[in-house]
Order: C-alpha cells, then sequence, then structure tokens
C-alpha cells in the first residue's frame, strides 16, 4: 500500500512540473492538424482518383 501512495505522490509532483499549454495554444494546435489532415486526405484521394482512372485507361487500350 505505501508503493502505491508513493506512487501517487511522486505523479503529482512531476505532474506539477509539467508546462500546460495555454488554451489559445490548444486551438491553433488542433486547428494545424484538422488542416494537414484535410491537406493530406486531399492529396491523396486526388492521387487514388487520378491512378485510378490510369489504370481503366490502360486495361482498356492495352
Amino acid at each position: 500500500m505505501n508503493k502505491i501512495i508513493k506512487y501517487l505522490r511522486e505523479a503529482r509532483q512531476e505532474l506539477a512540473k509539467v508546462t500546460w499549454p495555454t488554451k489559445q495554444q490548444t486551438i491553433n494546435s488542433t486547428i494545424l492538424v484538422i488542416i494537414v489532415s484535410v491537406a493530406i486526405a486531399l492529396f491523396l484521394g486526388g492521387a487514388d482518383f487520378g491512378l485510378n482512372k490510369l489504370l481503366e485507361w490502360l486495361l482498356e487500350n492495352f
């Protein structure tokens, strides 16, 4: 039981040392993640569409 209490105390002490991001930093990071995710999705979707059309064309003509 003493080990659990010691662990919880040490964990609390370590959490007190953490520099938590501000609300604005969290919002900015979230927006950035969303924008990058959408950009990658559009790129991969476009690449998939283009390669699919290329494959269809190759199969029809050869």
